[in-house]
């Protein structure tokens, strides 16, 4: 798998999950793991690093096209 494919898929399963806490968040849906519930500010914190590592992957990915012509 080539640097350009890997920071795609990469930047496109972080997005994928920050979409699905937005989705939680918003409609309130419980999430127990295990027997250990979750609180709703796990799914902001993931919220968080799921966007901020897409949009890193997105820009190296773009860094990358943009230098490796």
């Amino acid at each position: 798998m080539s640097e350009k494919a890997y920071l795609l898929v990469s930047a496109v399963i972080f997005a994928l999950a920050a979409m699905l806490h937005i989705f939680r968040l918003l409609n309130h849906w419980s999430l127990q793991i295990g027997t250990v519930a979750v609180p709703f500010w796990g799914s902001w914190l993931g919220l968080i690093i799921g966007v901020a590592l897409s949009i890193w992957a997105f820009r190296l990915m773009a860094q990358w096209s943009g230098s490796h012509q």
